[in-house]
């Protein structure tokens, strides 16, 4: 029994022991076919210049149509090139960073000294849609734990990276095919940047921060309070210190709260009144007592309504039709801006910071959208050919001096049959001074070929007003005998608006019927989905999307205390396009070192200035509601200091204002460790691979330490 037992057992162990060697020799025979296979499938040469890389990466790029991306450079090289092309048909999409296209030959940054950083912005983001294209991520803020739970299982297992040559090629293998307790070269790199990246956003919390001892206080703005650039002028002729100065580094100091300020009277009321406290100036109650722009009753501050001049209700002007967008001219208190919210009208109302007294400031407290810009030296913040109508009242701006460089500048920037409105002394007063004023700005209007087509006097105030056409055609300009002003050089890109100098020339109108700004758009309100007739194709929806799903349902942010909204790194103006049903009135931004797409924003009834996010924009502080920023802060980290940017961020947004970021898992970081720095809320926070969103109210909270601004 036991001899017979021992037997069996023995043949077991000599067949198991059989099986453990076939199983061995097959095994490691694998193994070889394997390791030949792998070095013997594809040759990956190990000398390739960073040049050749990047000539594949641009034809490749040229095949397929380029994408809007943001590339560095000067904004006077900007522009929009209208030309026709043969082109397939390119669409756009409202989203920024996620397939941003459009026709190459109509829209383009021509900035050849750019090329590589447009590349690698064109490759980043080709690496983001590869990640987050397709998930809809901003559907899905009420699972968020559930989705966090799901990324911690993903990211657990090892991913395919592309290495740039063949040695990291081959270690990449290795990593792939191995298990065991041994780790990678690979794993640990990987493990020790997710770690550095972790720490580099800790270096934020808490951060010192300090008051601004600024001598306009709580009203400070960097770029129009810079006093030791203002003291190095040479001259104020052409209001130069009312220009932007901007210092060479911008502060990270934050701007006090003026005492007793409170939260903002909610639109519509605040059209009428704001608490005095909130912006507590009287001079302009004093020097505009007669006019009745606004006057102090306790702690009110009242404004008057105004409303359309009779002969502003010219049928060919058509409001909220044929006319959607307007320039205000030394706007006040932007009274005629509020009044044409009802008539579904946007104004871009602008006036000189301090002439009297924070006029744009009351503006903006009162939920109307306005600057602080000046019309001296240099061309305005906006694209050629893109407003409706232009309309100045009351403005003592010298129109007809210097060669008219003012009025050309109206010229640059009024559409092709577009209208100018003019409401001043010179129109229907007699002295000495307007009939001079007047005689030579209708000379300077005719020889600019605009065609009067109203004048007349209110039949309630006695004011006059004079209304003129842009011409849409170069006929009358080729029948001059006289070339004064003279056309501009064909070389003159006249949307180049960022810094650049003013000319006492006038562009010729675009002729070609495929170039922007050779008809007019669609009537409102098609004109804001329409494709624009000068690009080929659109997608338009995704923010719409976005807006429903995750800004209005999913944040918990209360909607009828949002009235003044930026959307600081703009694309196509798709986020205004959908809050649109919303009483809000949203300022683009574009870059000027993105895409131009600001003539597409207005093309679509909205509008937007450029603006460089390394300075100060021109607005006085507490300001807006909400500020969206989409992957604009990864971009900014390449050319700036990011606590200046968020200082900035504070200063703009009003005590329990908002701010979207949707930015990489990097920077999402930061950023939230620098708003806690703040004392900010965070309402909601959410990452999915290496996207995340981020939303964070800010606080009444100010330091109490105080720091003198570097000037």
């Amino acid at each position: 029994m036991a001899s017979g037992k021992g037997s069996r057992m023995d043949s077991r162990k000599s067949s198991s022991s059989y099986c453990s060697t076939v199983t061995l020799v097959v095994f490691v025979a694998l193994c070889l076919v394997g390791v030949w296979m792998m070095t013997s499938s594809s040759v990956v040469p190990v000398d390739i210049s960073s040049h050749d890389t990047q000539s594949d990466a641009q034809d490749q790029v040229s095949q397929t149509g380029k994408q809007f991306e943001e590339s560095p450079g000067d904004i006077s090289e900007q522009s929009v090139t209208e030309e026709k092309t043969e082109q397939d048909d390119t669409s756009f999409t409202d989203t920024n960073g996620e397939k941003e296209q459009g026709d190459p030959a109509k829209i383009t940054e021509e900035n050849p000294d750019a090329t590589e950083n447009t590349e690698q912005d064109q490759s980043d983001n080709e690496s983001k849609s590869e990640k987050v294209g397709g998930e809809n991520d901003e559907t899905q803020v009420e699972k968020i734990e559930e989705e966090k739970e799901t990324d911690d299982k993903e990211k657990t297992q090892t991913t395919v990276e592309v290495f740039p040559d063949g040695a990291q090629s081959e270690l990449l293998k290795e990593t792939n095919t191995q298990e065991g307790a041994w780790s990678t070269q690979a794993a640990e790199s990987t493990k020790e940047k997710e770690t550095q990246k972790s720490s580099s956003k800790d270096q934020f919390i808490g951060y010192d921060w300090r008051l601004c001892n600024a001598s306009s206080g709580p009203d400070y703005i960097p770029c129009l309070d810079n006093l030791k650039a203002l003291k190095k002028l040479r001259s104020n002729k052409h209001y130069e210190h009312r220009e932007r100065h901007c210092p060479e580094e911008g502060p990270s100091c934050l701007v006090p709260l003026p005492d007793g300020y409170r939260q903002p009277i909610k639109w519509p009321q605040s059209r009428d009144k704001i608490w005095y406290f909130n912006v507590p100036h009287t001079k302009l109650a004093v020097v505009k007592g007669h006019q009745n722009w606004v006057k102090v009753t306790g702690n009110i501050s009242r404004f008057r309504v105004v409303g359309l001049n009779s002969s502003m209700t010219l049928p060919d002007i058509a409001w909220a039709k044929k006319t959607r967008v307007i320039l205000d001219v030394g706007c006040g208190v932007a009274s005629f801006g509020g009044f044409l919210f009802d008539k579904d009208v946007l104004a871009m109302s602008f006036a000189p910071k301090d002439e009297h007294e924070a006029q744009v400031q009351f503006a903006l407290e009162r939920g109307i959208p306005a600057i602080s810009a000046v019309m001296g030296t240099k061309r305005l913040p906006f694209p050629s050919n893109v407003f409706d109508v232009v309309h100045c009242a009351r403005c003592r701006v010298p129109w007809h001096i210097e060669g008219g460089t003012l009025l050309l500048e109206l010229n640059r920037l009024l559409r092709p049959g577009g209208y100018f409105v003019w409401s001043a002394t010179p129109v229907y007063q007699k002295l000495p001074e307007d009939v001079e004023v007047w005689e030579a700005t209708t000379k300077l209007t005719k020889a600019m070929c605009w065609e009067m087509v109203a004048i007349s006097r209110d039949a309630v105030n006695s004011v006059g007003v004079a209304i003129f056409r842009k011409p849409t055609s170069n006929d009358c300009y080729d029948r001059r005998t006289e070339n004064d002003p003279p056309l501009c050089q064909e070389s003159d890109q006249p949307n180049a608006a960022w810094n650049v100098p003013l000319q006492a020339c006038m562009h010729r109108v675009p002729a070609d019927p495929v170039l922007r700004g050779s008809r007019w758009p669609q009537q409102w309100p098609k004109r804001l989905t329409a494709v624009p007739y000068w690009l080929n194709s659109s997608q338009i929806g995704h923010w719409k999307n976005v807006v429903d799903k995750s800004y209005l349902n999913g944040m918990g942010i209360d909607w009828s205390s949002v009235r003044n909204v930026m959307d600081m790194r703009s694309v196509y103006g798709g986020l205004a396009a959908a809050l649109r049903d919303l009483k809000v009135w949203v300022m683009n931004v574009v870059s000027i070192n993105g895409a131009d797409t600001l003539p597409v924003i207005y093309e679509r009834g909205l509008f937007g200035i450029y603006h460089d996010w390394c300075e100060s924009f021109s607005s006085y502080p507490r300001t807006y509601d909400l500020l969206h920023a989409d992957h604009l802060f990864s971009k900014l980290k390449k050319r700036c200091k990011l606590v200046p940017v968020i200082a900035e961020v504070d200063r703009l947004l009003r005590p329990d204002g908002k701010l979207i970021v949707r930015d990489n898992v990097e920077t999402i970081g930061e950023v939230e460790s620098l708003a806690k720095s703040l004392h900010w809320e965070v309402r909601m926070t959410y990452t999915k691979q290496n996207e995340g969103i981020l939303c964070l109210q800010k606080t009444i909270w100010r330091p109490l330490e105080v720091e003198s601004v570097r000037r």
